[in-house]
């Protein structure tokens, strides 16, 4: 059990082999000139039909899959700019050490985008080459990866002020947003998410806490929905609290008078109000599809079944083609069951449907469905006629029953398909909403996705002298930063680093989120800390802070010192600066990063693994 013990390979024969991958980014060439001169004229559906093709061509062209080269074209400045990233794809990724998910998650949801912060998130992990250096399929004949260059590792602790810059990929921002799109957000998007998410949350906690077995199984699963479930409920509070609506209102009043003469950008915000208005009444209900009915797993892959529904009612399906659709099913609910808790998920679909029920409009509700509900469980202002329709449905369902489920697969029909009361039901919600609402969606995203390109535009023909950075994009960047402690109220403030004190303060035996093993508590209460004890503070520090600009998936990412040395890991952001995706707050955003002595001390003092040390150049 990796995820309980933790692993630690003591030679390169002990290593484990890894479904991952990894990309080296090789170049970055500017592709802007190309795309926009095919572009050209081209506004709307049209425009984001034929971009899409472009960036598909120039791909396929800049890419070489023989040699594991791949091209990837970012598009920056909502569609003012395109860069094309080349990336050397290796992918025999070998697990060298994790530790105890006691430390690497320590804290839990309690701690998570909170300093001051006490968790141990690392692993490590080694690439492999062909004996040539070059990327090859895992074989026991691979070998390291030879870099050109890696990274000295500093152990001689971190001060307040030292320089630091973080090298990653952040996943994406949306700082250029208008106030019309960061009021849909904290009127409708966040608050959905957050009581979807809430709910989801509170029935599969329940159903863990039960049993290690169930905990293991939902681990993942509850800490992805989790992780964004904190984030957006902080997200709209600091939005409301640093009034980023009336910043947007200020910036894009200050625009409307320098476009009003100027026939390209005078009518952006007209045309951006009646796109907003006009989607504005079905935004919920699309939350309320991803997040509520396709949060239940059963229903969400019950959903992915209308591939084979489709198969098998399209006329001219071949046998083939509907064998190769049966197939897929099997797979995917083979892994749907290996991360699925029945108690859990009947709960959420009882409750899911009940909210629905209650906060979307009536007019927009799956014809019949809820009339049907009301006849043969009960009134629809009870908890209970949700709840007896769910038991029934985790009970007939064959989705869920192995002996029904295979002879569905050895006899594929459509009609029991159909009559399947979970995929019945998936069905009837997800076929309402792509039938009347999706389209509208996508209209709503062509359209605002062109006014946004325009305002941004226009805005860096207002400002030509103005330096601006493009959006995350899931793409290579550079922040740089300093160590540096802030006060997040009045009269608290926070310092820089955080120590094994504070691991022990935290420490609670047998607690979910606040467990240490054993040797974790015997070893900082003895100050076994070796050439990783601190100078200033004579302790272990755990982590520290720096002022670096970094969003989700930048998780792992090097910091690294004045001297090119790592000192630590990026891994979160802080609870006061979570409107960091729409708005960037240069006083209160800091980035949370695991010390690379508390790393290095888990390794060597818990791990025993001193012959990755060995392997390290270290800087004292």
């Amino acid at each position: 059990n990796y995820l309980r013990d933790g692993f630690y390979a003591k030679s390169l024969g002990e290593e484990i082999p890894t479904n991952l991958s990894v990309q080296f980014l090789s170049r970055i060439d500017d592709v802007t000139a190309l795309v926009n001169d095919s572009l050209k004229g081209l506004t709307g559906a049209e425009r984001a039909t034929r971009q899409a093709q472009i960036l598909a061509n120039i791909n396929a062209r800049m890419s070489d899959p023989a040699n594991s080269i791949e091209t990837r074209v970012s598009s920056l400045f909502k569609g003012n700019q395109f860069l094309a990233f080349v990336y050397q794809r290796y992918s025999d990724i070998r697990l060298v050490g994790t530790p105890p998910e006691s430390i690497g998650k320590f804290g839990g949801d309690t701690d998570n985008w909170e300093w001051p912060r006490h968790t141990g998130d690392f692993s490590v992990f080694r690439v492999y080459t062909s004996k040539d250096g070059k990327p090859a399929k895992h074989s026991a004949e691979n070998i390291p990866l030879k870099p050109k260059h890696y990274l000295p590792v500093s152990i001689k602790g971190v001060k307040d002020g030292d320089f630091a810059m973080i090298f990653g990929y952040p996943g994406s921002t949306n700082r250029y947003e208008s106030s019309m799109g960061i009021q849909l957000a904290t009127d409708i998007n966040n608050p959905t998410l957050v009581k979807l998410r809430d709910m989801r949350l509170k029935y599969m906690f329940e159903e863990m806490k039960k049993d290690p077995a169930t905990k293991l199984k939902l681990a993942s699963d509850y800490a992805s929905i989790a992780n964004y479930w904190k984030f957006y409920k902080g997200e709209t509070e600091q939005l409301y609290k640093y009034d980023v609506y009336g910043a947007k209102r200020k910036e894009e009043e200050a625009f409307q008078k320098w476009a009003a003469s100027k026939p390209e950008y005078a009518s952006i915000f007209k045309d951006l109000k009646a796109t907003y208005d006009a989607w504005r009444p079905y935004t919920m209900h699309r939350q309320y599809i991803n997040e509520g009915i396709l949060g239940s797993p059963l229903l969400a892959f019950a959903s992915s079944l209308q591939a084979v529904e489709t198969a098998m009612t399209r006329p001219g399906t071949s046998s083939a083609d509907i064998k190769k659709a049966m197939d897929a099913a099997v797979s995917a609910r083979t892994n749907f069951l290996a991360a699925h808790n029945r108690v859990s998920d009947q709960n959420i679909v009882g409750a899911v449907l009940q909210m629905f029920y209650q906060d979307i409009p009536k007019e927009q509700h799956p014809q019949g469905l809820f009339e049907a509900i009301r006849n043969e469980y009960g009134p629809l202002d009870r908890a209970a006629s949700y709840q007896k329709y769910a038991e029934a449905i985790f009970r007939e369902t064959m989705l869920l029953d192995n002996a029904k489920w295979n002879e569905f697969v050895r006899n594929p029909n459509a009609i029991t398909l159909q009559q399947d009361l979970a995929f019945n039901l998936a069905s009837a919600f997800v076929k309402n909403y792509n039938g009347k609402y999706l389209p509208l969606f996508q209209q709503f995203t062509t359209r605002n996705n062109e006014w946004a390109r325009l305002y941004l535009k226009g805005v860096m023909e207002q400002n030509p002298k103005k330096v601006m950075y493009p959006d995350a994009t899931l793409t290579m960047r550079v922040s740089y930063g300093k160590v540096d402690d802030y006060e997040p109220r009045d009269g608290v403030r926070y310092d820089y680093v955080t120590t094994s004190d504070g691991l022990l303060e935290k420490y609670k035996p047998g607690d979910y989120e606040f467990d240490l093993p054993k040797e974790v508590v015997e070893k900082v209460r003895a100050k076994d800390f070796g050439q990783y004890k601190d100078a200033r503070t004579g302790d272990l520090v755990v982590g520290f802070i720096t002022s670096n600009d970094i969003t989700g998936g930048n998780s792992g990412s090097p910091v690294i010192n004045a001297n090119g040395e790592l000192i630590g890991l990026a891994f979160d952001g802080n609870y006061e600066a979570l409107s960091h995706k729409l708005a960037f707050d240069k006083d209160l955003n800091r980035t949370i990063n695991v010390d690379i002595r508390y790393v290095l001390w888990c390794i060597d003092k818990l791990g025993g693994a001193q012959n990755l040390i060995k392997e390290l150049t270290i800087r004292k």
